[in-house]
């Protein structure tokens, strides 16, 4: 049997080619430049929201009071005059790279070790490289593009956004397998 202990370094390169790798699609391909285009007139935008000093948190635009203010024909006709939105308010202030790299990184690195925990308990030591990457890579592709499609179907999220995470995370769990194929204990 194969321990996770026994996987120290497949979990720990996995996790930083992923974090390369993701890197490099997200700061040199211009795949995801435009999937967060600004409102027309951000600025009146963002100056007509600012008195509300909105906390930080996420949103829904209109919200309902209950199921039945959801019936209701007032409600209706708020959804039907708009805007309709789900948002996600920040706190002001830069944007620190660091921080949220530092927790991508924390991702990667368990998404790792689950796959590590599957792939130790599906498979032997000696197991052939295409059954180690079949285990480890499902895995991974499961964690890592999963939870796009809820925020789409729920939330609204763009298709064509959901459909480049999900081959995001197709590519991050092919780094994981083949990672975990060349590394796994003979």
């Amino acid at each position: 049997m194969v321990t996770i202990a026994g996987l120290w370094l497949p979990i720990l390169l996995a996790a930083v080619a992923v974090f390369l790798v993701s890197s490099l699609v997200h700061m040199v391909l211009p795949w995801h430049k435009g999937d967060f285009p600004a409102v027309p007139d951000q600025d009146r935008v963002m100056a007509a929201l600012r008195p509300f000093a909105i906390p930080p948190g996420d949103y829904s635009i209109p919200r309902p009071k209950d199921m039945k203010d959801m019936g209701s024909p007032e409600f209706a006709a708020k959804m039907t005059q708009g805007p309709v939105m789900s948002i996600t308010v920040r706190p002001n202030g830069p944007m620190t790279m660091g921080a949220s790299l530092g927790k991508w990184f924390i991702f990667v690195l368990v998404v790792s070790t689950i796959s590590a925990y599957v792939s130790s308990r599906a498979l032997l030591a000696g197991a052939d490289y295409l059954q180690v990457f079949r285990f480890a890579g499902t895995t991974a592709f499961v964690a890592y593009a999963g939870g796009t499609w809820p925020a789409t179907i729920w939330y609204g999220r763009g298709t064509g956004l959901a459909l480049k995470e999900t081959f995001d995370g197709l590519l991050y769990g092919a780094v994981t397998a083949g990672v975990f194929g060349w590394l796994w204990p003979h």
